[in-house]
């Protein structure tokens, strides 16, 4: 009998499943969305690129498994990377990754705001509250 070790009933969205809601709800509310590089379909990880009228970037990542609750085991969740940069030291790091996961996926979006759409840690309200 194993000790001490717990399975979710919770399954993760498939990668490209997630990326192909993502895309159509930024084209739904008139902003535009490309996918830069396909990663590994069931559980690639997924970077997202933000960028900005000004030319700056931000960069979104996976976040760490210790900020999900065990509730929330299934859903994907996002932290700031890098924030409002050029390009290039978007892409600089996007390479660095990209040498420790070739699986990764990177979307590309350009919308002032993506509180609405990609679920932020330490954003997220608790809904006890």
């Amino acid at each position: 009998m194993a000790v001490g070790r717990r399975y979710s009933s919770h399954m993760r969205l498939r990668s490209d499943i997630f990326v192909s809601a993502l895309v159509r709800r930024l084209f739904a509310r008139g902003d535009f969305a490309a996918v830069e590089r396909k990663g590994e379909e069931h559980a690639g990880a997924i970077f997202i690129r933000q960028r900005f009228r000004d030319g700056l970037e931000t960069l979104y990542g996976p976040a760490p498994q210790s900020l999900f609750d065990e509730e929330e085991s299934g859903m994907r969740l996002f932290e700031i990377r890098i924030e409002r940069k050029d390009a290039q030291d978007i892409r600089a790091t996007l390479d660095r990754e990209l040498k420790f996961d070739p699986d990764l996926w990177i979307v590309e979006l350009e919308t002032d705001d993506i509180g609405d759409i990609v679920p932020l840690a330490g954003l997220r309200g608790n809904p006890l509250d």
